[in-house]
């Protein structure tokens, strides 16, 4: 009697949705955890929208 594991092949995943998922991942690092450090204080506008997205996705942040 085989194991069910024996039948399982391997899922191939393209290139291009690794990337997607890498994106993904560092927008989620930005919106959440970004307090101006990784976007410098030249980007006011852009960490006002970030935070502003932390609070809309009811993360605290103060």
């Amino acid at each position: 009697m085989t194991s069910p594991a024996a039948h399982l092949s391997a899922v191939r995943v393209p290139k291009w949705a690794l990337a997607v998922s890498l994106l993904g991942l560092i927008v989620t690092y930005l919106v959440l955890q970004e307090n101006g450090l990784a976007l410098g204080a030249s980007s006011e506008l852009l960490h006002e929208f970030f935070h502003d997205g932390r609070h809309a996705l009811g993360v605290p942040c103060h």
